[in-house]
């Protein structure tokens, strides 16, 4: 795919670039838009253009989206070498907890901090997050922070060894059900059918931590981009990527028609009436 740019490379040059302080940490976040504002993590192997164009739709849909780089190369097209560095070194770092066992990933704690900062910066109810792969379930250990009220969670791949396994420790999968219990926290998930490193036996054990609070949605092989860039159809060998990689970009499309959904779960998460107005401003 082409970026703006018309190279496979995306310059990243309609978003605005910050550095964002939590608790001591700083990270390069990429902001865009206005209005409330949605969380976007990058899948593996980075902020690639694929994902740069979901956020600019979930900007143009009226959200202000801040995307923080959390591993790779910002704006990079996903190459097998190059992707499987990043993963490598992903798999060793403090940050993350890639392996079964692990509990929560320590980035997580950031991702929630990044969260109050952009709920306080744009208003409205609170704030959606969008995981991806490998960020995939952060946006559930996200929603421990009440600010976050839009989890999506898409095709979550940690624990990378345990297929029926949820990235999470004890403690902030309590933390979560009470936030169902008593706020009415929804999740939306998606995943593709035959994906190798999201199956069926981990949304089942998101269903049985949830209830009829998570909506897993599986979409068939078939409906896969069947071209996407070589990160994806070398490494990770599957329907995968419901929404960026392996999403087809034509109207009607089972992924698009996913992606729709996935914004208008945020516009009917964050844009309740009797609420304050984000003010966000264009950044």
């Amino acid at each position: 795919m082409s970026a703006p740019n018309g190279r496979l490379d995306d310059a990243i040059t309609d978003f605005s670039r910050r550095l964002v302080h939590v608790d001591g940490v700083v990270k390069t976040v990429h902001a865009a838009g206005s209005g409330p504002a949605v969380v976007l993590m990058p899948e593996m192997p980075g902020i690639s253009p694929d994902v740069l164009r979901l956020a600019r739709w979930v900007r143009d849909a009226g959200f202000t989206v801040y995307v923080p780089s959390l591993f790779g190369v910002d704006g990079a097209y996903p190459t097998v070498e190059g992707g499987e560095e990043v993963v490598r070194r992903a798999c060793v770092s403090a940050e993350f907890r890639a392996f079964a066992g692990g509990g929560t990933s320590p980035v997580a704690a950031w991702l929630r901090g990044l969260a109050r900062q952009a709920h306080a910066e744009c208003g409205g109810p609170g704030v959606g997050a969008i995981g991806l792969c490998f960020t995939g379930n952060f946006a559930l250990t996200m929603a421990i922070e009440p600010a976050v009220i839009a989890p999506v969670v898409n095709h979550p791949s940690l624990p990378l060894d345990d297929p029926a396994g949820i990235e999470i420790s004890e403690e902030d999968a309590r933390a979560v059900q009470d936030r169902v219990a008593r706020d009415g926290l929804k999740i939306l998930a998606y995943r593709f059918d035959g994906d190798r490193w999201c199956t069926g036996q981990r949304f089942a054990a998101y269903q049985a931590l949830l209830g009829d609070a998570f909506d897993g949605r599986v979409l068939p092989d078939s409906s896969a981009n069947t071209n996407p860039p070589p990160f994806f159809r070398n490494v990770v060998e599957s329907p995968h990527s419901v929404v960026t990689a392996h999403l087809v970009d034509e109207d009607g499309h089972p992924t698009l028609k996913a992606r729709d959904e996935i914004l208008a779960f945020l516009t009917e998460r964050l844009s309740r009436s009797g609420h304050s107005e984000g003010n966000c401003q264009d950044l």
